[in-house]
């Protein structure tokens, strides 16, 4: 009933609106009504005297003419009809909203508004119905609209045009100015008729510097250390002391870790950990304390494990790019379009954070505002075509490492030249008088079992393997999802059965015997064949029935029992040990159903395809003339061994092979004492080898591994290998591939004769040119990282938009000191800790935050910066430096982080998870980690004073910080003194000691208890103090 009430209802109303439809309207008669005819020619008139100078002016060069931006062609009539920005009517026309400023983007873009007369004009020949005489622009009937054409007038636009040779301007009768940033500033502000601030008090220097820069605030003795240093120099020298502080980089890998937008899971629905994508906050904190030159930061981005592939920071650094969010979950048919949403990512936060430009904007259309063709876009899409997210293992070495591996090294020589000269001068002698006595030896052993001595071990897979002094084979390196391996090994006559023993060893999960993650394996299928003796793998052999096959353990009776590895299904049964064979040797047994008449070479194959990455780890392959012969793991004599005992019994020592003499050898040296001692010497002391720590972390890059997806198993392939323009930006419409390339807007490499820069892989060409200041963006590179660190240093960049260098940013209020400083970092090395300092001994950083009525009417947003302009601190800041002035901070550095709020850590190691904050970095607006984000938004809400008035880590700083101060022989007048230096860098004022003193005293008697009142009205007096404005505030 309620379906059927429904469609009524919408009948009714097509009915109504249809009716409607046919009622007069109050406006123009559309084409062929009765005033069409004056209407037309009215509408013509207008076109040629004016509207059509007005287009062509200031209109047609951006929609029709040398490009079409925002899809708006007004070229020809039909095209602007078709672009919905012209209606019926004026009225409803989205063209003049923008011409009247009334919507974004006023138009025209970044001009003067046209004129109001201007405006009617092209209002009323709208209403006249938008007649044209002939098109604005010559093209082709049925021609396509030109795609964007970059001129070399948007090469003028001032970020993308080369840095201008600026001289820092000369003032007479300046005494402010303390360095050339402050002359830059002097002349704008003499421009504007205001003046700068005296430098402030000591104590707003050292809290202000010491947060700026490190994030932490000064300890009592920081503080009272630099106030009464007589040096002239001392705050310089402060500020050098605090950019070598450890601390800084956890600074400011913060501040970057915004622009690069990290996080350490996937995003989406699913939002899995990536729990080695720690390592490249590590990197960055690494970076920033090294002073490492941020072009070669910017290169190892974007190139590392290109460009310096011994280097485990370079593979950490890639990390920015792995950085992205990207869905666990996909359809087949989302496959291609994950892919070049996961591009996307990279492209637009390459753009943003390294050069300012919003190249994301041009994925679907050529851009809107900026001169960034579709294909360009595309072009560095390609860049990336083949680059995926994986782990690798990387080496990561202590300060002292190289020299305890150097002191091993000299003992073991010592020890291996002392063993050598034993054997050579003592043992081989003795040994040699033996052998020609012909005095046998005892069997090692009673063991039916005979070791196969192996003569060629292959993995399909390309897996290593390494002998073992036990006759075992291990495997190392990654295995491959599936494997084969390919066995040769020589077996005597009579040989009726072969032993697989699957062996445990460290450097397996759970220690194996398998390579699984969980230490399993699974054996698909064993085949072996026999062939003469002395041929290859690939010879025909004769194949050798297996029967009767039995184990130590086997995980069940079925599919996965040591029988299954016989079966016909090689694909998804075979013999597996899970479910009490973990972590344990174990041996299978396949009797031959006919004992080898003849010495044969066998061809063994073992098969492991049953699961993802179930090949057996370490194995020993033995056989027996004895078919029922026990399981008798870990024994057994070498075949070769058993010849050479056979030779000497027979009187043909004289035959042995060289491996006959030396297990020989070996065997008689074993009964030596002096021998084994020497021997064990060098093996314990090979055991203590130093090693290095290594780690699995997160990178991306080209020829490795992928990380595991849900898709793995449904063929999703991780990237395709080719990348093509895309039409609307969409997968399914793809036009001409693309090859990798650069933005035409800016400098190109000029190729040398040997054609360098080509040679290039894609990766490390873009990373060459964006770091190039002539012939590449390197100048636009030096632009937007000077302005990121005046941003955070003054509280608005130069220019006011950090990730948008384009058309829709903001203009730099001082462009020539812009480029004046990203001249001089990129002729100093491009080394940023010495453009910090520059930046905070200038007068400018230093003066006072005072304000005045004159100069705030003047210049109310401080843009000439005639005063130092106080901002909340953020939420890392906050949370650090209430700990840090309780003694509660735990300085501990680099490593995982964690999700849990009540960690003593700097706020750097919270571990960033996309759908799961911390509440007090949310509340204090932590950005959402999705995309760039160059400037943080700045809150004023109840709830973060609630948090820092209720919440239990407040609460535990506050106590800490009241016990820190607060003892029972100190008075309350010098409990307070001591609060003040902690949380603000200096004494309180009389009447905030009076207030101070009032408090406690009031607020102790409200509780009762002499001693414990007091403690609690101290507690709450921290508490308070850590909710005030000076507390939050940089002054």
């Amino acid at each position: 009933m309620m379906i059927r009430f429904c469609f009524s209802v919408v009948l009714c109303l097509v009915l109504v609106g249809s009716l409607a439809a046919d009622e007069p309207q109050n406006k123009p008669v559309p084409p062929g009504g009765e005033n069409h005819v004056e209407q037309s020619k009215q509408g013509l008139q207008l076109f040629k005297q004016s509207i059509r100078g007005i287009l062509t002016e200031h209109c047609l060069d951006c929609h029709g003419g040398k490009s079409t931006k925002a899809d708006f062609d007004l070229a020809t009539r039909d095209a602007l009809l078709d672009s919905g920005f012209v209606e019926d009517t004026a009225a409803d026309s989205f063209l003049l909203e923008l011409l009247r400023h009334e919507a974004e983007p006023a138009m025209p873009f970044k001009a003067d508004k046209l004129s109001e007369e201007t405006i009617a004009s092209i209002a009323r020949w709208i209403d006249l119905g938008a007649p044209y005489d002939k098109p604005l622009a010559d093209r082709p009937e049925g021609a396509e609209v030109l795609p964007m054409q970059v001129t070399d007038e948007d090469r003028q636009f001032w970020s993308l045009a080369p840095l201008a040779e600026v001289t820092p301007p000369e003032l007479s009768g300046d005494t402010w100015s303390r360095n050339t940033i402050d002359r830059f500033v002097v002349a704008r502000q003499r421009e504007a008729g205001v003046q700068g601030n005296p430098i402030a008090s000591r104590q707003v220097l050292v809290r202000r510097a010491y947060l700026d820069l490190l994030g932490l605030p000064p300890s009592p003795e920081q503080t009272t250390a630099f106030v009464n240093d007589p040096d002239p120099l001392a705050y310089e020298k402060l500020i050098d002391r605090l950019l070598e502080s450890e601390h800084y980089g956890e600074r400011w890998a913060r501040h970057w870790m915004d622009v690069a937008r990290f996080a350490e899971s996937t995003g989406f629905e699913h939002d899995y950990d990536r729990k080695t994508a720690y390592h490249y906050r590590d990197f960055l904190i690494a970076a920033f304390n090294q002073d490492m030159p941020w072009d070669q930061m910017t290169r190892w981005q974007l190139a590392g494990d290109e460009l310096a592939p011994e280097d485990p920071q370079a593979w950490m650094a890639t990390g920015f790019m792995a950085a992205g969010v990207f869905p666990t979950q996909l359809t087949e048919a989302e496959f291609e379009t994950a892919r070049y949403d996961e591009l996307d990512d990279i492209v637009a936060t390459t753009g943003v954070s390294f050069l300012g430009l919003s190249i994301g904007c041009a994925r679907c259309h050529d851009h809107k505002f900026d001169p960034i063709p579709t294909r360009d876009y595309y072009a560095l899409a390609a860049t990336f075509a083949k680059t995926i997210r994986s782990e690798k293992t990387l080496e990561f070495q202590s300060d002292d490492y190289p020299d305890k591996l150097e002191a091993w090294q000299q003992r073991y020589a010592q020890l291996t030249t002392e063993l050598s000269a034993y054997e050579t001068q003592t043992l081989e002698p003795k040994f040699a008088a033996w052998l020609a006595a012909a005095e046998l030896p005892e069997q090692p052993s009673d063991s039916p079992w005979q070791i196969l001595d192996l003569t060629d071990v292959r993995s399909r897979g390309k897996v290593e393997f390494s002998r073992q002094s036990d006759g075992a084979w291990l495997a190392s390196g990654t295995p491959p999802a599936q494997d084969e391996y390919t066995i040769l090994a020589d077996a005597p006559a009579g040989a009726a059965a072969l032993r697989i023993e699957a062996l445990t060893h460290a450097s397996m999960p759970r220690r194996g015997p398998g390579r699984a993650a969980n230490g399993n394996f699974a054996l698909g299928n064993l085949t072996i064949d026999a062939v003469p003796s002395n041929t290859a793998a690939d010879v025909q052999g004769t194949p050798i029935k297996l029967v009767h096959p039995r184990a130590t353990h086997q995980q069940n009776t079925g599919g996965l029992s040591v029988a299954s590895s016989l079966d016909d299904d090689i694909n998804t049964t075979g013999w597996a040990v899970d479910f009490g064979g973990i972590g344990k040797d174990q041996a299978a047994i396949f009797e031959f159903e006919q004992p080898l008449a003849t010495a044969s070479r066998l061809v063994i194959r073992m098969r492991f395809h049953v699961n993802t990455k179930h090949a057996l780890g370490r194995f020993r392959l033995s056989v027996s003339p004895d078919a029922k012969a026990d399981f008798a793991l870990g024994e057994g004599t070498s075949v070769e061994f058993t010849a050479a005992v056979e030779k000497v019994r027979t009187g043909n020592a004289d035959q042995l092979s060289a491996t006959q003499r030396t297990l020989l050898r070996d065997w008689y040296a074993a009964e030596d004492l002096a021998w084994q001692k020497l021997r064990r010497a060098v093996a314990d002391h090979k055991a203590s080898k130093p090693a290095p720590d290594t780690r699995k972390v997160l990178i991306y890059s080209e020829g490795v591994q992928p990380l595991k997806h849900h898709a793995d198993g449904r063929g999703y392939p991780h990237f395709y290998p080719e990348v093509h323009l895309l039409k609307r930006g969409d997968a399914k419409q793809k036009q001409q591939r693309m090859d990798p390339g650069m933005l035409q807007v800016l400098p190109q490499f000029e190729l040398s004769a040997t054609g360098e820069q080509t040679e290039l892989p894609p990766r490390s060409r873009l990373a060459a040119w964006i770091t190039d200041p002539d012939q590449g963006a390197g100048f636009l590179l030096a632009r937007v990282i000077v302005n990121r660190m005046w941003h955070h240093h003054f509280g608005r960049g130069i220019v006011e938009t950090p990730n948008d260098f384009g058309f829709q940013g903001a203009r730099p209020s001082h462009p020539e000191l812009l480029d004046w400083l990203a001249a001089d970092l990129i002729h100093h090395g491009w080394k940023l800790k010495r453009l910090h300092k520059q930046m905070l001994t200038s007068a400018t950083y230093m003066q006072t935050s005072d304000t005045d009525a004159t100069r705030s009417a003047t210049d109310i947003d401080n843009q000439w910066l005639w005063r130092f302009q106080p901002r909340r601190l953020e939420a890392e800041v906050i949370r650090d430096s209430m700990l840090a002035s309780s003694g509660r901070l735990d300085s501990t550095m680099y490593g995982p982080g964690t999700l849990d709020p009540n960690m003593r850590r700097r706020s750097i190691y919270f571990t960033i998870k996309r759908s799961r904050f911390i509440p007090m970095m949310q509340i204090f607006d932590w950005p959402e980690h999705l995309v760039s984000i160059g400037k943080r938004s700045v809150t004023a809400i109840a709830p973060q004073a609630l948090a820092l008035m209720n919440s239990t880590a407040a609460r535990h700083d506050a106590t800490a910080l009241a016990t820190l101060v607060g003892g029972p022989q100190t008075s309350d007048a010098d409990a307070v003194a001591a609060v003040y230096l902690r949380l603000f860098s200096r004494q309180p004022t009389s009447q905030e000691a009076e207030l101070a003193a009032l408090f406690l005293q009031s607020q102790a008697a409200r509780y009762g208890d002499a001693e414990q009142g007091r403690k609690a009205a101290l507690i709450d007096f921290c508490q308070a103090l850590y909710c005030s404005n000076e507390f939050l505030y940089l002054p």
